[in-house]
């Protein structure tokens, strides 16, 4: 049993596997996933687990070096983004981006245009 950090297994896994450059989501409950990526469904109900609580665990454990947003991105997501340098696209284009991420993190998140792309960096 682990001490601290994330427990749920898959999501611990596919942290596990990232690289450098790779890609992972943290998705509203509401984004079209491409059935050839790897969803792991944190969902519970609605609103739980939220964006927020997803992304400060994620964040603790994983090193990003940018992250990638909708131009419909609302505020109260952006500004848990504070110290990741962004790149604003269209929603059509992150739906399209979705495809090459390694895994996508379903949250409970009812707010739309909840969705980050998230870019791992390394921490040397």
């Amino acid at each position: 049993m682990r001490k601290s950090g994330i427990l749920n297994p898959a999501l611990a896994s596919a942290v596990a596997r990232l690289g450098h450059t790779d890609t992972f989501v943290i998705a509203d409950c509401g984004l079209p996933i491409p059935q050839d990526v790897t969803v792991i469904d944190l969902t519970l109900t609605f609103g739980i687990p939220s964006f927020g609580d997803t992304l400060s665990a994620l964040l603790a454990e994983v090193v990003v070096e940018a992250a990638t947003i909708a131009d419909a991105t609302p505020p109260e997501v952006r500004t848990l983004l504070p110290s990741i340098p962004l790149t604003e696209i269209s929603h059509e284009e992150l739906k399209h981006q979705v495809a090459d991420a390694s895994f996508v993190v379903r949250t409970g998140s009812t707010t739309p245009f909840s969705n980050v792309i998230f870019r791992s960096g390394v921490p040397f």
